[in-house]
């Protein structure tokens, strides 16, 4: 029986490779997206979601909208890297509506009608989760796994020297969940190296449908390449969900809410003196198979 896996999601180039990866998977049941200002502003990220479902013909799967802006702040959005709209390529209007579940709420009701069968995996600010666990404690003791991709602990950081997008767009969120939730974090160490390349990326853009539209979602901006390939981190979660592409350390993680320098910087203390170090909670994604990635992303968005 394939594993219930619902997607907390900023759609977002990456977003979208993602889910279309895990909609294609056989051993993955997607029962759910969530949406969240990150990538772009919430209307468009719910928007997009409904869209990308319309285009892989998986109107079935719910949306439910969720947090317009961080706990604390404004939202700042991240369209210079995915565009006026958050996403590429020509995607058909949405006939489908989001449920009238709030993202929090479907969040919880999906916990509890599938308890550890459920996987979450988080890809955007992690809004939508930190309400859901405000408001039931017992909500990441009810899942299985909860995957997030954001932070930067093992690297430097894309939205500051020392912060990633996603746990910058949310610090106090992103905080509640690494000290609440018991994590697996996939962050910038492991998502930047696991590039898409080039050659790759401009063959599914010539192809037929639905491969010419994915090919648009992954070819960002010349200055957003990384040695002749197109970084799509969201895709490294899918990718070690189906086909174990990642190792993880479990390690003491937290995250900087100061409005300082460092503010959202995700800090993992990887000190060889274990006992110094204060109980780990949280498993970080410290190395990554890239070419069992690319293996596993071919092998997907290949058999659309």
């Amino acid at each position: 029986m394939a594993q219930k896996v619902l997607l907390d999601v900023d759609p977002g180039t990456d977003d979208a490779l993602l889910l279309a990866m895990l909609l294609e998977a056989d051993d993955w049941d997607v029962v759910g997206l969530t949406t969240v200002a990150g990538n772009t502003t919430v209307e468009k990220t719910t928007h997009n979601a409904l869209s990308i479902l319309e285009f892989l013909d998986r109107t079935d799967v719910p949306v439910a909208r969720g947090a317009h802006r961080p706990l604390v702040d404004e939202h700042e959005n991240a369209e210079w890297v995915h565009g006026p709209d958050g996403i590429r390529g020509d995607l058909p209007e949405p006939t489908a509506e989001p449920v009238d579940a709030e993202a929090s709420d479907f969040l919880l009701e999906t916990a509890r009608e599938y308890g550890d069968d459920l996987t979450v995996a988080a890809v955007g600010p992690l809004t939508n989760v930190a309400v859901a666990l405000a408001r039931d404690p017992t909500f990441a003791d009810r899942i299985g796994d909860l995957y997030f991709m954001g932070g930067a602990a093992l690297t430097s950081g894309n939205a500051t020297p020392a912060a990633e997008f996603n746990a910058l767009a949310d610090p106090i969120a992103a905080d509640r969940v690494v000290q609440d939730a018991d994590p697996k974090m996939v962050g910038l160490g492991v998502t930047e190296p696991a590039i898409i390349p080039e050659e790759t990326v401009e063959s599914w853009r010539a192809a037929a449908e639905p491969l010419a539209t994915v090919g648009e979602w992954c070819n960002y901006p010349d200055k957003l390449m990384h040695d002749g390939g197109y970084s799509v981190p969201d895709a490294v979660v899918g990718a070690h969900m189906v086909g174990d592409v990642l190792e993880f350390e479990d390690l003491p993680l937290a995250v900087d809410t100061s409005h300082g320098p460092s503010r959202g910087a995700t800090i993992a203390d990887t000190r060889d003196e274990a006992e110094n170090r204060e109980t780990p909670n949280a498993a970080v994604a410290t190395d990554v198979d890239v070419e069992a990635f690319r293996a596993v992303v071919a092998d997907l968005v290949e058999s659309l």
